[in-house]
This record gives C-alpha cells, structure tokens and sequence, in this order.
C-alpha cells in the first residue's frame, strides 16, 4: 500500500509531482494528480482505447464535486487556471492511498468522505465510489448532500477541445442512467448512478490549464463541457457511485465490479517471487502494462502516451511475465510477435502488428514443468523460424533485429530450456 498524509495531500506543488493510474488491460486508463487536478492533457477519468491498445480518447475529463453540509457548500475539486488554482480542495484533503486502488479521503467540517477510483478490467469502463464516515445520523434532510458536475472532452488523447457548436449537447435519461454522444463518429458515454436527481443544465467552462503541457512547450489550455450535474441526498444513506462508461451498465453491479477487480489484483500477488512488501507492490504495477490486443497480449511501453512495439515488448518481457510467473502471457506475447516477423526483424512500432494474423505461427505447446509452474517446448515447425532470425543479422545489428534477436531469446529461457533450468529466472 502506497500512503501520503496531509503534509503531501495540503501541499499543491507537492501533490502535483505524484500521479495516479489506473487502467483496464486494454490500453485504456484513468489518470490524475494526487488531489485531481489534470496537469497534462492525458489526465482524465476515462480515457477509452477505443482500437485496443490505441486509438485512446479522452472521453470523461473529470468529476466536480461539492459536498453540502449543513447547507454550506465545500467543493473538493482542483483546478489550474492562468495564475490561480480554483476551487481549493485540496485542503480537505487529508490521506491519499494505494490500496489496491485509488482512494481519497476528505475531512469536512464533522464528516469524512471517501473517494475510490477503479477501472472495470477489459472493458472501458471507469467506477467512481463515494461514501461518508463515519455515518451521518441522525440528520435531517438537508444535512449532507453530494452534488458531481461531469466535465467531457470527447477528443483524442494528444490534443485539447474547446468551445464549439459541433456539440451536440442531447442527453438521454433513464431512471439510473444518464448517456451522451456530443460527436459523430466517437461511442457514447453512459454514466450509470444511484443520484435522486439529475440536473440538465449544460455549461462550457473555459481555460483549464495544464502546467506539464506549458512547460513542454505544447497546447495547454482547454475548454470542457459539462453536460450535466448529479445530485445524492446522503442524509439517510452513506454510499453514493458514478460508473462512467461506453457501454451500459446497472449501477447496482457496482460493488460486484469493485469486488472482481480486488480479488484480480489478489490474484496476481499470489505469483509474486517474494513476500516483500516493495516486490508486490512491483508486481501489481507490472500488471498496468499488459494489455490485449486481438487475441494475444502486447505489452505498453509506457503511460500515458506510448503504444507496444517488438523491441520494448522483448525487453521487458522477464520482469513482466517470467518473475512473475505468469508465462501464459509470456507466450501469448511471444505468439503476437511471431506472427510477424520479417526478414529475422520485429516490427518497432505498433500498427505493423495488425499486417497478419497475429497467431499464424504455433511456437509452443505443452511438456513438462519446472520449479514454479508448467513450460512449453517447441513444436515441429517452428525451429527454422529462429534459426532465420539468427543466420539473418550479425551480432551488430539493428534496433529491429535486436528485438527479434531478444525474442528467441525469451522464447528460449520460456520454451527451451530443460525442465531443471528452467525454474532458475
């Protein structure tokens, strides 16, 4: 677990040097600074790959909420405009942990609310959690209300949006659900939720700055819209939930959702080649850059902008699947990239993975086992296409061919190797 007090939390230019991520094994993600303010035009609480791993759109910006206790308003968001941060809500924000997930904890006036962010694994889909502690009663119906403006953007990760009447500003709303679908050609977004109301009212806010962009010289100021507000009376309840996503979903499987994807990280630490607390939290972060593309896995070179390529994938392999013991993913990414593999090269650069399908080449099939879990061995066939590799380059050979170079490699230490060997990582 990952933990910042109030000394980090209270501290905007110390908040704004630690980021958050989560993602959803697709190549899409959540993203943010330690109190939510969006310091890159990357930071968002949906960005949707919407040709997984690529084509990632930034489709929900991000939540503005406002806690009314008593009836006096405290807004518990962040924001960077030119010379100013407004609102300030960073001052109620007194822990930030990792555990498995992002989880905000807010003190106002006589009540603690706490905010935890996950992404639903392999969909594009993104949970927002609320909830008070302790528990407000005895109140009166005024008492403790939550209100959450949505702001969108609804454009590609690289760029910004600003005010334009190409929007189409239309919602549909039904008991529990409120969808948006400002541009042609990009998917809706369904936001499933538990509010007593839903305000309709849409507003353009301007000049949002982003202080990461400005000081790499980029295009740092954007416009969002926000097409509407929510609105939960939390005076006789304590839990209120947004899940944001391109396609629908009942907001009542939300604490199923929660509950799979804690139990899937769960799952992962079992692997971990040690019980050191630093090991696991590697692991756990080792698992963000796994993604699938088709039916294979790939891996990402790194968030938020980058996308997979032969060489990076083959370097990082071992950390990422052979420590890990997770060599089903080993060989599925060894498959990926076999399935194209040209003159002894692997293709640097993502879209020449899509050239051919991705599993035209069998490298391996079952025999055997080693210390930690079962291996594989090479089947009739596949020999020559390494010994290609090999024959075809020198020992000086290009970024490319190191990368196909490296992948028999892997492949060896994965497939190769007796059964004795192969438990030594």
């Amino acid at each position: 677990m990952i933990l910042f007090g109030p000394e980090i939390c209270c501290n905007p230019e110390a908040a704004t040097q630690r980021e958050w991520l989560e993602t959803n094994g697709l190549g899409g993600f959540a993203s943010s600074s330690l109190i939510g303010l969006n310091t890159r035009r990357y930071h968002g609480l949906l960005t949707a790959a919407l040709t997984s791993p690529v084509g990632r759109y930034v489709l929900l910006s991000k939540l503005e909420e406002t806690l009314i206790v008593h009836g006096e308003r405290f807004e518990l968001s962040t924001n960077q405009y030119a010379g100013a941060l407004h609102p300030q809500g960073y001052h109620y924000l007194t822990r930030f942990r990792l555990d498995p997930f992002p989880v905000f904890t807010y003190t106002v006036a006589d009540v603690e609310v706490e905010k935890s962010i996950c992404m639903i694994h392999g969909e594009n889909s993104t949970v927002v959690h609320y909830a008070l502690r302790p528990p407000p009663w005895p109140a009166t119906s005024d008492d403790y209300v939550l209100e959450v403006r949505a702001l969108i953007a609804f454009r590609d990760d690289h760029s910004t949006t600003h005010h334009n009447h190409a929007l189409n500003p239309a919602m549909h709303i039904t008991p529990g659900l409120v969808t948006v679908a400002p541009y042609a050609g990009l998917p809706a977004l369904y936001c499933a939720h538990n509010a007593d109301e839903v305000d309709t009212t849409g507003h353009w806010y301007y000049n949002f700055e982003y202080a990461v962009e400005r000081e790499r010289g980029l295009d740092c100021v954007e416009d969002l819209f926000s097409p509407f507000a929510l609105r939960f009376d939390l005076s006789q309840r304590t839990e209120a939930a947004i899940l944001a996503s391109t396609e629908p979903h009942e907001i009542t499987q939300v604490a199923h959702y929660r509950q799979a994807e804690v139990e899937r990280r769960q799952a992962l630490l079992t692997t971990a080649p040690s019980d050191d607390a630093f090991v696991r939290t590697l692991v756990a972060a080792a698992d963000h850059y796994v993604v699938g593309r088709g039916a294979q896995k790939t891996v990402i070179a790194g968030y938020h902008w980058l996308s997979d390529g032969g060489r990076d994938t083959m370097i990082a392999l071992p950390g990422l699947t052979l420590v890990t013991d997770r060599t089903d993913v080993a060989k599925s990414l060894l498959l990926a990239f076999a399935g194209v593999v040209d003159q002894g090269m692997l293709p640097r650069t993502a879209p020449l993975l899509s050239v051919r399908p991705l599993s035209t080449i069998p490298l391996t099939r079952p025999c055997g086992s080693s210390k930690r879990s079962g291996r594989c061995g090479p089947p009739p066939g596949t020999m020559p296409l390494y010994g290609r590799i090999f024959m075809t380059h020198s020992p000086r050979s290009s970024t490319g061919t190191y990368a196909a170079r490296a992948m028999v490699s892997r492949w060896m230490r994965t497939a190769c190797l007796p059964p004795a060997r192969q438990g030594c990582h």
